[in-house]
């Protein structure tokens, strides 16, 4: 099953406030289920619900200064091969 954001904000809050068992028995759903969005919360904070279809990106520094550094190295891969095939296109000059 899923649930909206209001919802799980509202059984976050509930949580918090009478504890994790009786909060997902008061609202019926699962507590494992309960359980992951709070883990979830702490993890990702105010980056929990980033809406649908997106990737939830992480507020650590050192995590998105990786993802910067992937896709530079990414782009300078590409860049590598188009001079590479580029290369080709050219006589090699020898040294006679």
């Amino acid at each position: 099953m899923q649930y909206d954001k209001s919802f799980k904000e509202e059984a976050l809050k509930l949580s918090d406030e009478i504890g994790l068992k009786a909060a997902a028995a008061q609202l019926g759903i699962p507590y494992y289920t309960l359980s992951g969005w709070r883990n979830n919360r702490k993890k990702y904070g105010a980056d929990l619900y980033c809406g649908s279809g997106h990737k939830r990106m992480s507020a650590d520094p050192a995590e998105q200064r990786i993802r910067e550094l992937e896709k530079e190295n990414a782009e300078l891969k590409h860049s590598n091969e188009i001079l590479q095939e580029a290369l080709g296109f050219f006589p090699q000059r020898r040294k006679k």
